[in-house]
């Protein structure tokens, strides 16, 4: 459903450890938004949402809102460190469209 790679699941968990308040895991969704009409939003979370499809990742838990599920099939996030900066990038096969920034897609 969705795959994180080797160096986004150690961010991820660098952010978790570094988090004042217990954190459950990572929560990804897809919101309206940015210049190409959908955009990605992604949080730690301390509380499950009984409704969010739960996918677990070298012992990471991913928590993916069901609204957001069809359109994040089959994708995969990585957290990228460059000349431009850092962050996560996401490959997504359901995007037809997609800024240049990356962070919205269509």
């Amino acid at each position: 459903m969705i795959n994180l790679t080797e160096s986004a699941v150690n961010a991820v968990r660098t952010a978790i450890n570094g988090a004042k308040d217990p954190i459950v895991g990572l929560r990804i969704m897809v919101e309206s938004g940015g210049c190409a009409g959908l955009k990605y939003k992604m949080d730690l979370i301390a509380t499950v949402e009984p409704s969010d499809l739960v996918v677990e990742q070298s012992g990471l838990k991913v928590f993916v809102d069901p609204a957001s599920v069809g359109v994040l099939d089959g994708t995969t996030v990585d957290f990228v460190i460059n000349l431009e900066g850092s962050g996560f990038v996401f490959d997504n096969p359901q995007a037809q469209s997609q800024c240049s920034c990356g962070k919205s897609f269509g």
